[in-house]
């Protein structure tokens, strides 16, 4: 025979006191879990979000990321004009040559300084890259030491606002738009004129070449056209697919949110023990006469880790709502550990993190709860019946 749901219910709103210490004690382990997770996913998909399916990234053969890679500008020159490279319609090459440079600012929180990454940009670099909108201001002129920031990044340095300037190189760069890079690795990005950027920075190569293909069905094609020719010593890649790749930094976030979450949940399994045990405490009569009137042990046993683990699904619940209603959506920034830069990013609170959160509580409750619940099953019932 086994107890009704209803009265591990009952239980559990009788005994608010040690209820709501269990349950706020959880649901802050748990929001702590979901949040370190949605730093990860947040970055994950920031570098997921970023490219068009159209176009290939090419760089340095044997080069892990843009940051890396030297491209020369004959090898640009070559590159445009391969077969399958689409063209605009008067005739051009859709193909832009980019450089990546580091730079280091200071934060608006006065907190000190870190690496910006700047991105020389040519004339189609913003027809290549169609998630990218300004939404303030204009588009640099090239020429006149013009920048325009990604608008998350500004919000995190100083001096970013429109028509302010900051040095680099010995030269006064004016910020004269922003752009919103659509929840994309652009976000964390400073923009300028490529050949102007080789010229401040002393560059004499190019980082990175994007190419469109007239027809995605074409892209292995034109790849292995590239990779075959012995003049140029580059390697191509979707651009979709190179962004998915620069996820490192995501990973050591992970690791760290499974330590926590492991540290935390060893307090979480104490607090929903000590619940448990307080609770058996309180009802050895009740357990007693639950034995005389024909329940098993077993079924008991079940019971108080039923019990267990409603109170851990509160707790679940508390902590997926704290997790979500405070740290969602938030702009965040860390060290890119490929381009040793900062990267800034959303924290990403999906449904499947949520539901990870909810059976991590219903686990932790669970374990929890099994001691107090088999002390519950072993009670002898003469000695239950007899107890004040």
């Amino acid at each position: 025979m086994a107890l009704p749901l209803k009265y591990n219910i009952s239980s559990v709103l009788v005994r608010w006191r040690s209820t709501i210490a269990t349950v706020a004690s959880i649901g802050v382990v748990v929001a702590v879990f979901v949040a370190l997770q949605g730093l990860a996913v947040g970055l994950e998909k920031s570098s997921g979000n970023t490219g068009d399916p159209r176009n290939l990234i090419i760089v340095r053969k044997g080069s892990t990321a843009e940051s890396s890679s030297q491209v020369t500008l004959e090898q640009y020159r070559l590159t445009q004009y391969l077969p399958g490279v689409a063209k605009t319609a008067e005739g051009k090459p859709l193909a832009t040559a980019d450089v990546l440079v580091l730079i280091s600012l200071p934060r608006k929180d006065l907190s000190g300084e870190a690496n910006v990454l700047v991105r020389g940009v040519g004339p189609m670099g913003m027809e290549l890259r169609p998630q990218v909108t300004l939404v303030s201001g204009r588009w640099f002129v090239s020429g006149k030491r013009e920048v325009v920031v990604a608008r998350k990044l500004a919000s995190r340095f100083a001096n970013m606002q429109l028509g302010e300037t900051f040095k680099s190189a010995g030269n006064e760069l004016k910020i004269v738009g922003w752009f919103d890079g659509q929840r994309s690795a652009y976000d964390s990005e400073v923009w300028m004129d490529a050949d102007e950027t080789r010229s401040i920075f002393d560059r004499d190569f190019y980082s990175s070449i994007i190419v469109r293909v007239d027809d995605t069905n074409r892209a292995a094609q034109v790849t292995a056209r590239l990779e075959g020719d012995k003049r140029l010593p580059l390697q191509a890649k979707p651009e979709v697919d190179y962004y998915k790749s620069q996820t490192g930094t995501a990973v050591p976030i992970k690791w760290m949110a499974r330590f926590l979450a492991g540290a935390m949940s060893i307090g979480a399994v104490f607090a929903a023990m000590n619940t448990m045990y307080a609770a058996v405490g309180a009802r050895t009569r009740e357990v007693g006469t639950l034995r005389v009137l024909g329940f098993r042990r077993r079924t008991l046993l079940l019971s108080f880790m039923i019990e267990g683990a409603i109170l851990s699904l509160f707790g679940g619940l508390l902590g997926c709502a704290l997790a979500y209603f405070y740290v969602n959506g938030k702009t965040t920034g860390t060290l890119n550990f490929q381009s040793f830069s900062e990267v800034v990013f959303e924290f990403r609170v999906t449904p499947e993190l949520m539901g990870r959160g909810l059976i991590f509580a219903v686990v932790v409750g669970t374990i929890g709860s099994f001691l107090p619940a088999l002390r519950a099953a072993r009670l002898p019932v003469i000695s239950s019946l007899k107890s004040i």
